[in-house]
């Protein structure tokens, strides 16, 4: 019987294979592989050759930049003016902060910054110190050097503290403070003793069960007939434990979840190894329970930065409530003053809130173990 095949004739030549990569084959794979994908985006594309070209007119096109003049964004046919918001930007990032001490809030942003990035970057050492002058030291800084009153500092009162610089403080607080909360209420809410369940689900559902433009308002205008006469707290102070106790509220169920996601099995394996309950829940049950919802907590951070907003209603100057407060002034009233203004806003909110979606994408990837579906 043969064991070998030996070819008596010549194959013919074969075509070469298809290119698996390339800007066309992307095209026919992503955009036009089935006709309602090719309608779809002959669609879309028809709707960005009707609405770019204007909108870039608008912003770029014919907008008059810093160095213009308010005659310019007084045309008719001018654009975003954003002579005004180069003229007005000190007042949206500092409100009514005094303008020689500017130093100060910039120094607490450079500081921020400089302990942010290295502790956003996992691959830096020293991550606990870190932590430390983060979470404790620079609070006590910024309150320091914004507030005044000692160290040779000129005082400078909360109701002078305004723009971009108020929504950070109340949104970096807010999100600080309502996680660790949150975890607490979590497990408080899962707790065995009835005493610390009750109370811990009292809190969430009476937090969760109003809005919170209604917890500012208890907050700032009646919170103050409870107290004996003479007693004052701070407004700002006030509206930072409101947004907090509500944002962890909320922050609570989303870790719930997750702490529900966590096989049976993780809990009886802890312990079997004879770990205590922190223990159990610090190096086993939390890790894993906060890592399956991530995508959850960095949407209340997201959310919660932009209901910052809302501190407007009671008087407090945030980045919105600046620019609104700025379109009153007359010395640059023109068609695009207000449009511009709001732009100028959205396009911040945007940055930050896009920031920590990418951010929190990087996590996910890294924190990723292989069960991903």
């Amino acid at each position: 019987m043969a064991i070998s095949y030996v070819r008596t004739e010549i194959q013919q030549a074969q075509p070469a294979p298809q290119r698996a990569s390339g800007i066309a084959l992307w095209l026919r794979r992503n955009l036009f592989s089935t006709p309602t994908d090719t309608v779809l985006t002959l669609l879309g594309i028809a709707f960005l050759l009707w609405a770019v070209p204007p909108l870039f007119g608008f912003l770029f096109g014919n907008a008059v930049f810093p160095g213009g003049t308010v005659e310019q964004c007084r045309d008719p046919g001018a654009g975003a003016c954003w002579a005004y918001i180069g003229d007005r930007v000190n007042f949206f990032i500092y409100g009514f902060y005094p303008i020689d001490q500017y130093w100060r809030p910039n120094l607490v942003f450079a500081l921020a910054a400089l302990l942010l990035v290295p502790l956003a970057i996992p691959k830096v050492p020293f991550k606990v110190i870190n932590a430390i002058l983060f979470l404790v030291v620079l609070p006590v800084v910024t309150y320091v050097l914004l507030a005044g009153g000692s160290f040779g500092l000129r005082p400078v009162p909360t109701e002078q503290w305004g723009g971009l610089l108020v929504t950070l403080i109340i949104s970096s607080v807010a999100i600080i403070g309502s996680l660790p909360l949150g975890v607490l209420l979590a497990l408080g809410r899962q707790s065995k003793l009835p005493v610390i369940r009750t109370l811990c689900i009292s809190f969430i559902e009476l937090w969760r069960a109003v809005p919170l433009i209604t917890v500012l308002f208890m907050a700032s205008i009646m919170l103050p007939l409870f107290l004996p006469q003479g007693t004052s707290i701070d407004k700002l102070l006030r509206a930072l434990v409101g947004v907090t106790l509500f944002a962890s509220a909320y922050m609570a169920e989303v870790i719930r979840g997750g702490l529900q996601a966590i096989p049976r099995g993780q809990y009886e394996a802890a312990s079997a190894l004879g770990l205590g309950y922190w223990r159990r829940m610090g190096f086993i049950v939390l890790p894993q329970a906060l890592k399956h919802v991530i995508p959850g907590i960095v949407n209340n951070f997201i959310s919660l930065f932009k209901d910052t907003s809302l501190v407007s209603i009671v008087g407090i100057f945030d980045l919105l409530n600046t620019i609104q407060a700025a379109t009153s002034d007359t010395n640059w009233f023109s068609p695009t003053q207000a449009v511009t203004g709001y732009i100028f806003a959205a396009l911040i909110y945007w940055v930050f809130c896009f920031s920590m979606s990418r951010y929190s994408m990087f996590m996910e990837r890294r924190l990723n173990t292989g069960h991903k579906r």
